[in-house]
């Protein structure tokens, strides 16, 4: 008679894997499911920011299947309350690049994305169906645009990911809100989000996987728990100057970047103006 196979208690490849995955990214074992670790998953964990591009262009097509990927993500009623513009002027791009904290990754790069919360396309359907668009004059349907855009634009970045592209989103878009609005001709009720630096990275200037913060500090199970544990915080910014250590980056503590970065009005860099600007470019924010 035959005898039964034995039980093996060894790792599958996927599981190691998934656990090497993991701890470049927490920089310290954590406990996930990886048994059915994929190309999709590594992608995902795998993501880092690109700052430094290739002089080389992108493949014909690239483009529009980055937006597909972008339309595949969620939107809320299927009102896709977003649009993207496409930047690859080298002019267009110094300006817009001058208009954000002079990024000059904008520039190097061959293609910049410029997502934009959207509501005038509704407002336009609105209209052409005889309706006013009433629920477009409230905070919630600009939040709702602003969403749409943002889950639209991570699609986009787990495509560029698996594509072997690199990626760097521009948050400095909105320190000028208006005067971007005019480069890029946006009408009523419309802004730029963010924008998206795309290309091939340059290896030789590559960065490591910046660690994040211990699940412990941001996962709550059922209700939100206590404020974060200060040991929890103290060796994040262990982990994070290590990181900064290692890349020849200032050393500088978590926390101590954040308390900065939230610490002034100065820290905000002109957004603290920022509802004045969506009113002057046309949302209502009831």
């Amino acid at each position: 008679m035959s005898q039964p196979a034995a039980f093996s208690t060894r790792p599958s490849d996927a599981d190691l894997r998934g656990e090497a995955a993991l701890r470049r990214r927490y920089r310290a074992p954590q406990s996930a499911h990886t048994g059915n670790w994929n190309e999709a998953l590594e992608a995902i964990l795998s993501h880092r920011s690109v700052r430094n591009y290739l002089a080389r262009p992108l493949p014909e097509g690239t483009l529009e299947l980055i937006v597909a990927a972008a339309q595949s993500a969620p939107t809320s009623s299927n009102l896709q309350a977003w649009s993207v513009i496409a930047v690859e002027d080298p002019a267009r791009k110094a300006r817009l690049a001058g208009l954000a904290a002079i990024n000059r990754h904008i520039e190097q790069a061959p293609l910049l994305l410029v997502w934009l919360a959207d509501l005038s396309r509704l407002r336009a359907i609105a209209e052409a169906n005889g309706r006013a668009g009433e629920g477009l004059d409230y905070q919630e349907s600009f939040l709702l645009a602003v969403i749409d855009a943002a889950l639209a634009a991570q699609n986009a970045v787990v495509a560029i990911d698996a594509l072997g592209l690199g990626s760097c989103y521009i948050g400095a878009m909105r320190n000028h809100p208006r005067e971007v609005a005019r480069e890029l001709g946006l009408p009523p009720e419309t802004v730029a989000v963010f924008g998206l630096t795309v290309g091939y990275p340059d290896l030789l200037a590559a960065t490591d996987i910046k660690p994040r913060l211990p699940q412990a500090v941001v996962l709550h199970r059922e209700r939100y728990q206590s404020a974060p544990h200060p040991d929890d915080l103290a060796a994040y910014n262990q982990t994070l100057r290590t990181f900064q250590q290692e890349q020849s980056i200032p050393v500088v503590d978590w926390t101590e970047m954040m308390s900065n970065r939230i610490g002034s009005t100065a820290a905000l860099k002109g957004r603290d103006r920022l509802g004045d600007a969506l009113k002057a470019l046309g949302f209502k924010l009831k």
